[in-house]
């Protein structure tokens, strides 16, 4: 197992008169080596449960339960700081992390900081820059002289370089070309193909059905649906309930079978549908 939630709730400012719960009794299991897209509108609790994940926040109620580690609302900072390596966070614009005077130095900060020598750490960012294809040339430069893509990439190579075990992804192609955001995620999964455990928050449908194993549906802090994209996605009219849609390619297919086309599922891929028409 790699990480179990069981009768998780959070409260924002708990105890005071702007408490706000942004989840509630969230109950699930993200396996060792999916990839899992957590779905829903903002506000849903996403982005909390990614910041459970890794300690940012610990639960007010229930646990997090990451390989080993067992994280409640009493525990201490000291006690969980070692998931922060196991489970990598890419935030949101994860270029408004980056903060060293080069892009080098910026990679290698975070292994140095968990005691590994700076000729090491270098060594290691060098792998994980070249990875994430930032050219040599780059990387005595300053990681602000960079075009936005290319510092995305730094700030991911940057989270890499923890060699972490789970890496988090919270909407990390948000901004980015067309051609980046294919690059990324292309770069996502063969990081999954190596082994890496992924957890992916999106709002395309379309990157959850082409790279996700299994999803979880949020809705108002709770989990109302879950399961492989490949079942999840045949309610389209559940999936239009919660405003979330389905892939183009499946929309496109409903729409042909409203009007007599017969289908034994509903493709979720392009090459499904290519399929299905030579079946």
């Amino acid at each position: 197992m790699g990480i179990a939630l069981e009768n998780v709730s959070y409260t924002y400012q708990e105890g005071t008169p702007l408490a706000s719960t942004a989840l509630s009794d969230i109950s699930l299991t993200i396996e060792d080596g999916s990839y899992t897209a957590l779905i829903g509108h903002t506000g849903s609790g996403k982005s909390t449960i990614l910041q459970l994940l890794n300690g940012l926040l610990v639960p007010s109620q229930g646990s997090v339960q990451v390989f080993d580690t067992l994280i409640t609302a009493t525990s201490k900072n000291k006690d969980i700081r070692q998931i922060r390596k196991q489970v990598g966070l890419v935030f949101q614009f994860a270029e408004n992390q980056l903060f060293e005077e080069t892009v080098l130095k910026d990679v290698a900060f975070g292994p140095q900081n968990f005691g590994v020598s700076k000729d090491e750490a270098e060594k290691i960012a060098r792998e994980k820059l070249g990875m994430v294809g930032i050219d040599e040339s780059l990387f005595e430069r300053s990681p602000f002289e960079l075009s936005g893509g290319q510092m995305r990439r730094v700030a991911i190579a940057g989270i890499l370089a923890m060699e972490p075990e789970i890496l988090v992804l919270d909407e990390p192609t948000a901004g980015l070309d067309p051609l980046g955001r294919k690059e990324l995620m292309s770069l996502f999964k063969q990081l999954h193909l190596s082994g890496m455990t992924i957890v992916l928050v999106t709002h395309l449908m379309d990157d959850v059905a082409e790279y996700a194993d299994q999803v979880f549906i949020m809705e108002k802090g709770c989990v109302v649906k879950s399961g492989q994209p490949s079942d999840v996605f045949q309610d389209v009219a559940f999936m239009e309930t919660v405003q979330l849609g389905v892939p183009k390619i499946t929309a496109f297919c409903k729409r042909l079978a409203d009007r007599g086309v017969s289908f034994k599922r509903l493709p979720i891929r392009i090459e499904e549908f290519k399929e299905s028409l030579n079946g």
